[in-house]
């Protein structure tokens, strides 16, 4: 059930039980529409439960031997020449002092 469907069935709860006076022995409607309204709700919780599981059962996500080369510091030289890493921006503002 998605949450579509559960929040008709929530207002189609509602119509039954609130707004239709029909008096029978047999049914009551207002316990009915009672009823398919919990349903509905219920409908909802579980497709957002499903739908944002919280726990990740312990499986890392990306895998550690991946994630560690990203990881890595870049080389002071390249081919005997230095290089600078330092954003531009605070290139200037060394530069100034």
């Amino acid at each position: 059930m998605r949450i579509g469907a559960g929040i008709a069935l929530v207002v189609f709860g509602a119509i039954i039980a609130f707004a239709v006076r029909d008096t029978s022995d047999t049914l009551n409607l207002t316990a009915l529409g009672i009823i398919i309204m919990l349903g509905g709700i219920a409908g909802i919780w579980m497709s957002y439960r499903l739908a944002n599981p919280r726990r990740r059962h312990g499986k890392p996500l990306i895998d550690p031997q991946v994630e560690k080369q990203y990881n890595t510091t870049p080389p002071q030289k390249v081919a005997g020449e230095t290089i600078d890493v330092t954003p531009t921006h605070l290139r200037e503002e060394r530069d100034r002092l």
